[in-house]
């Protein structure tokens, strides 16, 4: 659904009836479906839409020659994959599903459209993209610094903070969580024997319960002190001061 786009780009600013509405009409004019492991669009293709996902996880990897993946990104839904990928003429990595998923294809075109009528939804969608580099970032330094246990830790964090500014927490702080230890592992640069040992560490400290495909976090404050957690360079600080998923809440949490 278009209503977590709009709840995200509305931590940059309140979008009028009218915005929203537009945003609505572009999620509503060419979907697609695909199935768990399948490609939204391979490395090597030529890209024809922005692609935005409205339900499921997906995610941003490279291939190696020998068969190596490394996962750079995760997309949940509201995130849109590549604003301006028209540019590259071919990708230069593949985007692929991790869950059964639903995403909206938006022509380039749309897109601009939309910006020029409306130039807070362009700024709007900048600082969607500055704060995706500053995801970027903060990965590279979970890759190069820190360790195994601060690095599936960070992970967990981070994602349960942007599912929760974005409203798929539930009361009982749980969240769809449908990324594999096979993903978890391609992504933070560790074994899967590692990542299952960290995981296993994790629930027996009574921070996490992972089950069904759902990431409960039962210590937020605990998890976030563990990794490192510093959660400003996802920017979530509302137009109105106030900051999205209660993190005047997650600050109290990470001093707790």
């Amino acid at each position: 659904m278009v209503v977590h786009l709009i709840r995200k780009l509305q931590n940059y600013a309140p979008l009028s009836e009218e915005e929203r509405s537009a945003l609505q009409d572009l999620s509503n004019r060419r979907q697609r479906v695909l199935n768990s492991r399948d490609d939204v669009i391979a490395q090597g293709e030529r890209p024809g839409f922005v692609n935005l996902v409205l339900e499921g996880f997906a995610c941003r990897y490279k291939i190696l020659p020998d068969g190596r993946r490394q996962i750079l990104s995760f997309f949940i839904p509201g995130d849109l994959c590549d604003l301006h990928n028209e540019v590259l003429g071919v990708m230069d990595h593949s985007i692929g599903a991790i869950s059964p998923l639903r995403i909206a294809q938006i022509g380039s075109d749309e897109i601009e459209a939309v910006m020029t009528r409306f130039p807070r939804l362009s700024r709007a969608f900048w600082w969607n993209e500055l704060v995706g580099e500053a995801i970027t970032r903060e990965w590279l330094a979970n890759l190069g610094q820190r360790t195994g246990a601060e690095r599936v830790a960070h992970l967990l964090c981070e994602t349960f903070v942007r599912m929760r500014a974005i409203g798929l927490v539930d009361a009982a702080g749980a969240c769809p969580f449908p990324i594999t230890q096979a993903d978890l592992s391609d992504a933070l640069g560790i074994s899967i024997v590692h990542t299952n040992r960290m995981l296993q560490d994790l629930r027996a400290e009574g921070l996490i319960v992972l089950k069904g495909r759902a990431l409960q976090v039962d210590d937020l404050g605990a998890l976030m002190r563990l990794a490192n957690f510093e959660p400003s360079y996802l920017h979530l600080r509302r137009h109105d001061g106030e900051e999205a998923g209660d993190p005047a809440e997650m600050h109290r949490e990470t001093t707790a």
